[in-house]
């Protein structure tokens, strides 16, 4: 949110139009875009900067949906299995997973969901999205789930090795 002063307003740290700019990827140890501005071919290591939401540590592998998820109905806390009807993600569980989707939907009781989830041991090891929203970073803020959000989440695949280190995020 912009800080007011004076009647003004500008950006502050944290702000997505300061940002955005540094949400990119880059194969570890060349270019930002490899040759030509071709994206990394699968196989190489990529490291892409975003911006943390709940800083921490996290590695596993990632979980991929190109479908937003809630978490109240749509995964069940006594399990951590993905349980809404015709996600791409449905009978799959999230529990130690490195979860990777555009953004959050639904209820506000989503971040107590994920909070349940956390205290039985099912939650993912960490978050990464397209673009937060207030649900699931209240979520993985009082459960203590990293999470990165303004990254390219089409970078990553489920299956990808992934680790989360403050705003880092490390594929491969």
């Amino acid at each position: 949110m912009p800080r007011q002063s004076d009647g003004e307003t500008s950006p502050r740290r944290g702000d997505s139009e300061t940002l955005t700019v540094s949400s990119r990827y880059s194969p570890v140890g060349s270019s930002p875009s490899g040759a030509n501005g071709i994206p990394p071919r699968r196989g190489q290591k990529v490291s892409i900067q975003g911006r943390a939401i709940y800083r921490g540590q996290a590695h596993g592998l990632a979980l991929v949906s190109t479908a937003a998820i809630g978490f109240l109905g749509g995964v069940d806390p006594e399990t951590g299995v993905v349980i809404e009807a015709g996600h791409p993600l449905y009978g799959q569980s999230v529990a130690g997973r490195v979860l990777v989707f555009p953004t959050g939907k639904g209820s506000t009781v989503g971040s107590y969901t994920l909070y349940r989830l956390a205290r039985k041991g099912l939650a993912p090891a960490g978050i990464i999205n397209a673009r937060s929203e207030a649900i699931v970073a209240v979520g993985a803020i009082i459960s203590g789930i990293p999470m990165v959000d303004l990254i390219d989440i089409s970078q990553i695949e489920t299956g990808d090795t992934v680790e989360i280190d403050g705003e880092d995020v490390r594929i491969g």
